[in-house]
């Protein structure tokens, strides 16, 4: 029996770096990530290479990129001092970005992951003040002595979470809201959502299995949408849609291109699938 494609959940961050490597590579990337191919390595090109490409499935992971990087451009213009970034993968933003050097751009994600990012950007100097927090976030005690100890040193931190929600399921979502709803200087914080049916679409198609197998399933997708989170601490004040986004810059594979046209989730602020900004609730 041959080893499964995806290992674990540091595959998966691999496989999402090639397709930032693809955008960076094309010749009007939405961004660009000089980092991200040495990053994926030849693990990466070979998830994606085997990867399921029905309709294709590149562009929500490319357009949730640009659309995190747009609101914390955004954000940063509003005087945040702080940005964590949880399960940071091998996101490589510091680098990248265009930040303030006062900023503070504190990582935390597994260590075994941490330590391969660390020694792939060796060389490499970050636009801001980088920290590397090695934790796992499930351990509820030290994730909450970790805020704590954060929330002392800014005024204004943004919290960032691409692509975690996803594999938590609603109890572990709440508890982690919570727990960031606690610091005051926690003020907004920036994730990802998808509705109940595309959640179902994902389970079915070929991606979703690969993740069940490395023992990561896809989860959440709450069925009030971002208003999940109203009982948690957190307000949602902004909602963008990966499918309108993607369709103004013409990157949905034609079928996908019809199923934008359907009527999006009834209710406030509910999309197909969306990256979402949320406000502490004070």
């Amino acid at each position: 029996m041959s080893a499964p494609l995806i290992r674990n959940i540091t595959d998966t961050a691999r496989w999402v770096a090639t397709y930032r490597a693809r955008e960076t590579e094309r010749p009007n990337p939405l961004f660009r990530d000089p980092f991200a191919r040495r990053l994926a390595g030849e693990r990466g090109e070979q998830i994606v290479a085997a990867t399921p490409n029905v309709a294709g499935s590149d562009w929500p992971f490319v357009l949730r990129t640009y659309l995190f990087d747009r609101v914390i451009t955004s954000e940063l213009g509003r005087g945040v001092d702080t940005v964590v970034n949880l399960a940071a993968g091998l996101d490589a933003r510091p680098y990248r970005m265009t930040l303030p050097p006062s900023l503070t751009w504190i990582e935390v994600d597994l260590p075994e992951l941490l330590a391969y990012k660390s020694e792939v950007l060796a060389g490499e100097r970050p636009g801001c003040v980088l920290e590397r927090v090695p934790l796992d976030l499930s351990n509820a005690v030290e994730r909450r002595a970790l805020f704590d100890r954060i929330a002392l040193r800014g005024k204004n931190a943004l919290i960032v979470s691409e692509g975690l929600l996803i594999y938590l399921d609603e109890d572990q979502v709440a508890a982690l809201a919570r727990d960031l709803a606690g610091p005051s200087t926690f003020d907004r914080w920036l994730i990802d959502i998808a509705s109940p049916g595309l959640l179902q679409m994902m389970q079915r198609r070929g991606m979703g299995a690969m993740v069940t197998q490395a023992g990561a399933p896809y989860k959440f997708a709450p069925a009030e949408g971002p208003a999940f989170f109203d009982r948690s601490g957190w307000t949602p004040v902004q909602v963008e849609s990966l499918f309108d986004a993607a369709a103004q810059a013409g990157r949905l594979p034609f079928i996908i291109r019809l199923m934008s046209f359907l009527p999006q989730p009834k209710g406030p602020r509910r999309v197909w699938s969306g990256v979402c900004l949320l406000q502490r609730q004070r």
